[in-house]
Parts: C-alpha cells; sequence; structure tokens
C-alpha cells in the first residue's frame, strides 16, 4: 500500500532530465540558426560603419568642391590637373581604399583576424601624416583641416570596433555555443529518459501450470504425491 501512495523519485528524475536536455537542445539549435546568417549582429554594425566613414568622407569632399568654386571646374583642378600638395581628391581615394579593403575582408571574407584592418589604419595614418606635413591644406581653409582630422579619426574608431567589440563577442559567442554543445552531448548520459513498460518484459503464466496449481490447491494429496514422485 506505502508503494501505491508515494510517489517514486525516478519519474520526476526522469522528467527534470528530460526538461534540460529540451532546453539544451533548444539552445543549441537557436545559435546554430543564428550562424547561418551572412554575419553577425556586431560585425554586421562595423560594416555600416565602414560605409559611413566612405560616405562621410565623399559628402565633405563634395561639399569642398562646391564652396571653391563650382563641382565640375574643382573636378578638373583636383582629379585631371591633380597636385599632391593642394588636392583632396587622395584623402577621398583613402576613404575608397579603406571601405574595399575592410568589406572585402570582414564582410565577403569573413576574416577574424585584426591584420587587415591594421594595414589598413597603418596606410592611412601614415599617408594623412605624410600629407599634413608636406602639403598646403593648411592654407586651404577649414577644409583643409577638416578632411584630413575626419580622416584619421574614422579610421582608428574602425580599429577600435574591430578590435574591442566584433572579435571579442564573436569569440565569446564561439565559446558560449561550445560549452553548451558539449552539456548537449552529456545531457543523455547525465539525465537518461523516462523507462517505458515495454523496457521489462515478463513472460505470460502457461495455462497448464496455472491448471496445475489450481488442482494442487484442491488436492493437497495428489499434489503430495506427485512432489513425492
Amino acid at each position: 500500500m506505502a508503494s501505491h501512495g508515494g510517489s517514486s523519485p525516478e519519474p520526476r528524475l526522469a522528467g527534470v532530465g528530460s526538461f534540460n536536455a529540451a532546453s539544451v537542445y533548444a539552445r543549441v539549435e537557436s545559435y546554430e540558426a543564428g550562424q547561418k546568417k551572412c554575419i553577425s549582429d556586431v560585425r554586421r554594425t562595423f560594416c555600416l560603419f565602414v560605409t559611413f566613414d566612405l560616405l562621410f568622407v565623399t559628402m565633405l569632399w563634395i561639399i569642398e568642391l562646391n564652396v571653391n568654386g563650382g563641382i565640375q571646374q574643382q573636378l578638373e583642378r583636383e582629379v585631371l590637373h591633380y597636385d599632391y600638395h593642394a588636392s583632396f581628391f587622395d584623402i577621398f581615394l583613402l576613404a575608397v581604399f579603406r571601405f574595399a579593403a575592410l568589406i572585402l575582408a570582414y564582410a565577403v571574407c569573413k576574416l577574424r583576424h585584426w591584420w587587415a584592418i591594421a594595414i589598413t589604419t597603418a596606410v592611412c595614418c601614415a599617408f594623412l601624416i605624410i600629407k599634413v606635413i608636406l602639403s598646403k591644406l593648411l592654407t586651404q581653409g577649414a577644409f583643409g583641416y577638416l578632411l584630413p582630422i575626419i580622416s584619421f579619426v574614422l579610421a582608428w574608431i574602425e580599429t577600435w570596433l574591430l578590435d574591442f567589440k566584433v572579435l571579442p563577442q564573436e569569440n565569446e559567442d564561439e565559446y558560449r555555443h561550445l560549452s553548451i554543445a558539449e552539456q548537449a552531448a552529456r545531457a543523455p548520459l547525465l539525465y537518461p529518459g523516462p523507462v517505458s513498460d515495454g523496457q521489462f518484459y515478463s513472460p505470460p503464466e502457461s495455462v497448464a501450470d496455472s491448471d496445475e496449481e489450481l488442482d494442487d490447491k484442491h488436492d493437497p494429496e495428489k499434489g503430495l504425491i506427485q512432489r513425492v514422485t
């Protein structure tokens, strides 16, 4: 009677184990679904900022062309008759170089190392420092200060985003996925599923044996004689 009145701990343990295993598998599947995306969310934010870098420098350069005498006339002077000491066209090309290299490396090839942005930042910084020292941009008004400084700052912001946000976040997500996958692999061993009735089989009693036992009960002398013989 006590066995029927009290609840057995084995079903409870099996239920908890199946629930934990299901939650672990759900977390693994959600992470794998996220990995099927083209790029991660933080990497997509980085690529958007790289695109903003190119568009912002392009807009400033177009404003500079329009302020200094008209876009068509200034394009002929800065592009067709390019002068390293007085033209802003090379700063625009520098932004195009940053955009093409970083998008190719971190959006198309999906690199997970900092060497690509280290090269672009080093090239941009060296070029801008040399241009500011040797050129005559500082004598051309506000844009002579604005374009080199903004280009320099944007290059370093991109480096900071990748090195301190994108790569650490992706490494952390990968480590979390590995730990969850390991838990999922160990879950069936730690929490076995509920025991079904089919796992234990007891053969049915033979009809002949049942009849003999019934006869023995009704005729104890016959049963005794059979045991003696």
